[in-house]
């Protein structure tokens, strides 16, 4: 039995032997206007994640995996609900707050690898640290590590052209997690790959987070891929739901 905890005033199911979720998605709703039609993609979605967690989203196109995910990583805001990082309210936070939350808290890896071409695999994750306030040297020193724990140490002065599909997709998850977030989002990572690459990039990926203790959701349409996480979901009739 799930005993309960508070997230600002909240309540919250708790995992067994768990402190607050780092993620927690309460009452989110979300609808868009198509013409003279109102869109109802989230319906009062509720969500929470603990720290080393790894939860599959599963859902077809269209049902709102990509937009619970831009509401849960703090890209967009919900029509009403919130979401609540470390047990603090982010909806009424100023948007220079939020954005401070998303850099530091936030990793996110989306199917396109969107690399900055002109930049080696090294450099590309090299800039979010700097950008962060890192020096070069203590940057280029965790970029390494990233890069050759995810095994590209010998592509790191590679341009995105010049690797392949996995190993583009690898460097955008070593520059996701450069920052040491707290909590990964990936949407559709492996949807441009290969059934043999996107099994070698997942494997890469679920590696990392579970070395790391990251909190993450990634969606996919692969139930093989989601099958290896500790919980899987679906989205149905705008609402979050358990599968087994």
């Amino acid at each position: 039995m799930s005993d309960t905890v508070m997230a600002d005033g909240i309540e919250v199911a708790q995992e067994p032997d768990a402190e607050i979720p780092i993620l927690f998605l309460h009452g989110v709703e979300r609808t868009y206007r198509q013409g003279d039609e109102a869109l109802h993609i989230l319906n009062g979605a509720e969500l929470a994640i603990w720290p080393g967690q790894s939860v599959a989203l599963v859902a077809p196109s269209g049902a709102g995996k990509s937009t619970l995910l831009h509401i849960a990583g703090l890209l967009e805001h919900p029509d009403h609900g919130d979401v609540f990082i470390d047990g603090r309210a982010t909806a009424i936070l100023p948007d220079a707050e939020r954005t401070r939350i998303r850099r530091n808290e936030i990793g996110f890896v989306y199917q396109s690898h969107h690399l900055l071409p002109e930049f080696t695999a090294l450099e590309n994750v090299l800039l979010p640290q700097m950008i962060a306030g890192l020096t070069r040297s203590e940057a280029k020193k965790r970029a390494v590590e990233l890069l050759s724990y995810l095994g590209l140490s010998d592509r790191l002065t590679h341009r995105p052209a010049e690797l392949s599909g996995g190993e583009q997709q690898r460097v955008a998850i070593a520059r996701a997690v450069a920052n040491a977030p707290r909590i990964l989002l990936a949407d559709e990572p492996t949807g441009n790959l290969d059934l043999h690459t996107a099994d070698h990039v997942f494997a890469a990926l679920t590696q990392l987070v579970r070395a790391s203790g990251l909190a993450t959701i990634i969606a996919t349409h692969n139930m093989e891929l989601a099958s290896r996480m500790d919980r899987r979901v679906t989205l149905r009739e705008g609402l979050v739901v358990e599968l087994e």
